[in-house]
């Protein structure tokens, strides 16, 4: 007696005519949008062969005509702003050490770590960039403080730990002996 073959669904997902394989349901699927479309179950869809209008933010909720207002004056929301000021801060700190280790590497490269003279500077340079670096960082942290009142828990920002950077900036850049 041949066997008998069974169309997929739900409850029986076993491949027509190969008893005992189970089928993707991704195949599945596929088979029964191709159907739906042979029977032209999509042809004269509202919209069909326009293109989709993506410009509606679904997260947006009770902020819609805010968002709205800012982007009809190319403007952006104050989270981002916030977070592009945090960015901004953080390449300045950067810099700060990268203008102090340029100072630092140029004094390695003289015999003997250069004269008194420049050794002092360096270690004047290295402690106003120490403060001024202690100061950004506080600056940036509170900046961050500010973004995660405003901004869901999703786009937090971890705060910075200051006195580990500090202490790796005193291990990084030591007081020359002058």
């Amino acid at each position: 007696m041949p066997e008998e073959t069974q169309t997929p669904s739900p409850k029986n997902p076993q491949q027509p005519g190969l008893p005992g394989q189970r089928r993707k349901w991704r195949d599945y699927i596929e088979e029964q949008i191709a159907e739906a479309q042979q029977r032209g179950d999509f042809d004269n869809l509202p919209g069909a062969g326009k293109p989709l209008r993506l410009d509606r933010n679904v997260f947006e909720g009770d902020k819609a005509l805010a968002y709205s207002l800012l982007k009809n004056n190319q403007l952006t929301p104050p989270e981002i702003e916030r977070a592009k000021e945090i960015d901004a801060a953080l390449a300045r700190a950067d810099a700060l050490l990268a203008t102090l280790r340029r100072r630092r590497d140029t004094l390695r490269l003289k015999v003997g770590r250069g004269f008194a003279s420049h050794r002092r500077a360096y270690n004047l340079l290295r402690d106003n960039t120490e403060l001024r670096y202690g100061e950004a960082l506080r600056a940036i942290n509170s900046n961050i403080l500010s973004l995660n009142i405003i901004t869901p828990p999703a786009l937090h920002r971890r705060m910075l730990d200051v006195d580990a950077r500090l202490r790796a900036f005193d291990d990084d850049f030591p007081r020359l002996p002058v």
